[in-house]
């Protein structure tokens, strides 16, 4: 692939993610219904490896990723509201390893995640 292509993707994927952060409208982990004993399962079992167990995005597999796994305590992670974490979560993120858990995971699972994510991120501070 030609760098000014994988370039150009970079842009895209960074422009779509600046989009969703500018005109998405934040939504609570309560708001979702998560459920914070069940995501802690679900994270330790799936996420970790890559997140690290604390979510800084030091997990054991972190070095093997060309782009680096989300530190969910950055201030862009915090900026970003519950329904796009899912999204993410859902889908995946182009350009990096983060595959779609849809189909792995139910709907309910994700916000689940998404709870126990925001536990660790407030219970750090």
């Amino acid at each position: 692939m030609a760098r000014s292509s994988i370039r150009h993707d970079i842009l895209m994927a960074m422009t779509g993610a600046l989009l969703l952060l500018v005109f998405a409208e934040p939504v609570r982990s309560q708001e979702l219904g998560g459920d914070v004993p069940a995501g802690k399962t679900l994270y330790e079992r799936h996420c970790a490896r890559c997140h690290g167990v604390g979510g800084w995005g030091d997990g054991p597999f972190a070095q093997e990723e060309s782009i680096p796994p989300a530190n969910f305590h950055s201030p862009i992670m915090q900026g970003r509201s519950d329904e796009q974490m899912v999204m993410a979560i859902e889908f995946g993120l182009a350009m990096s390893k983060m595959h779609g858990w849809k189909g792995r995971l139910n709907e309910q699972e994700m916000r689940d995640v998404v709870s126990y994510i925001r536990f660790l991120t407030q219970r750090a501070r």
